[in-house]
């Protein structure tokens, strides 16, 4: 039986050792599988990303970013189903190029995420590019400014940024039809889970500053999660309550440290707990509840974004207490997930999930499956983009 083809481009290889991004793009290539789709996952590299598993610089063919990249693809049964361009054509792992411009020409989309793949030949062989954006207000602003368009040549422009468009929120639109779309979860991958959790504490998988720096827009300073987290760092000494940050945080930001570890907060490595895709997965359902402090750039534009790794947790039966970026209009709020927009209702609303964490488990596993569940979400994007 034939099946529908659709191509699927981001950034899996340059990023070794993040199993959190990683998920971020299996849940779109395993969501489509499950919907029927002959899914081809297309990525790239070039010789300045190649690194060892210490940093350092690295030959492509030893490098664990080629090493990582495998290990995943063998893992989700997508082995055949890649295409790793190294140097611009120099070396290719997986289905060779002419077979990728062959498929591309018949697959229903091309679905770019953060705009990763700009390969003109490639982006010609598509019949419909759809522009995912997961980072949003970023790529709108970096328009608006004039500093760079990654918009261009796309046909369809989807965002998890679910106010874009709206009335009250400051992310331009660049004049493009925005389509908003929840990040998907594959549940049968993310099943609920009902042991006791391993750790009786309040995690969160994070970077404190994140690839993009603040923009300076319309008069305004947007800024990053580390913005924020500074207005939070109390709290894990306020409440009384165990707090842990899995947090990727540079040896130069000793100041931040020394503020967190005042402050009561537990750090540990990202690369020792969330690695790969199974440890961020051990990770995120051996906690107890999520705390998700977003980017300053989320919360003062207003943009409805919400985070892929909320979704995990809630998928887990873990409760949620995220930081409101504008949600109200599109979840179901207060019973499971959470929010908060300032240090005393963080703290109010980490009681309230103590109080009743049974109710709040099994109420973050409702919704999870009522708004998130791929088959639901992929299905309806897709009707939108169609």
């Amino acid at each position: 039986m034939h099946r529908p083809g659709l191509a699927i481009s981001a950034s899996l290889a340059q990023r070794p050792g993040i199993g959190g991004h990683a998920w971020v793009i299996l849940q779109y290539l395993l969501g489509f599988r499950r919907l029927g789709y002959r899914v081809l996952f297309l990525d790239s590299l070039s010789t300045d990303m190649c690194v060892d598993r210490q940093g350092k610089p690295a030959d492509f063919a030893s490098s664990w970013n080629l090493t990582y990249f495998m290990d995943v693809m063998r893992q989700f049964d997508l082995a055949d189903s890649f295409s790793l361009d190294f140097n611009n054509g120099q070396a290719v792992v997986g289905v060779p190029r002419s077979q990728v411009i062959e498929q591309l020409r018949s697959a229903d989309l091309l679905i770019n995420i953060m705009g990763y793949l700009a390969d003109p030949d490639l982006l010609a062989a598509a019949r419909t590019r759809v522009f995912l954006d997961i980072d949003p207000g970023f790529g709108q602003m970096w328009r608006d400014l004039g500093w760079a368009d990654i918009f261009a040549g796309h046909d369809r422009f989807v965002t998890v940024g679910m106010n874009i468009g709206r009335p009250g929120c400051l992310v331009p639109t660049c004049g493009l039809d925005w389509i908003a779309s929840s990040p998907p979860i594959v549940l049968e991958h993310w099943p609920a889970v009902t042991t006791r959790p391993a750790r009786d504490r309040f995690t969160s998988v994070i970077s404190w500053r994140g690839p993009f720096g603040p923009i300076d827009f319309r008069g305004r300073t947007f800024g990053l999660r580390c913005h924020e987290f500074r207005k939070y760092a109390e709290l894990p000494k306020n409440t009384g309550l165990p707090f842990e940050l899995a947090l990727d945080l540079h040896p130069d930001e000793a100041k931040d440290a020394a503020m967190l570890d005042a402050g009561g907060w537990k750090r540990v490595s990202p690369r020792q707990v969330a690695c790969t895709p199974d440890d961020y997965r051990h990770y995120v359902q051996g906690s107890w509840a999520e705390l998700m402090i977003a980017k300053n750039l989320y919360v003062d534009t207003a943009g409805g974004w919400f985070s892929d790794r909320t979704v995990c947790y809630l998928a887990s039966g873990r409760p949620a207490l995220v930081q409101d970026t504008g949600l109200r209009d599109h979840y179901p709020l207060g019973e499971g997930l959470v929010t908060f927009s300032s240090p005393q209702e963080a703290a109010e609303g980490a009681f309230r999930i103590a109080r009743n964490y049974a109710f709040h488990s099994r109420r973050a596993r409702e919704i999870a499956e009522a708004y998130f569940d791929s088959d639901r979400v992929l299905s309806k994007l897709l009707e939108r983009i169609v």
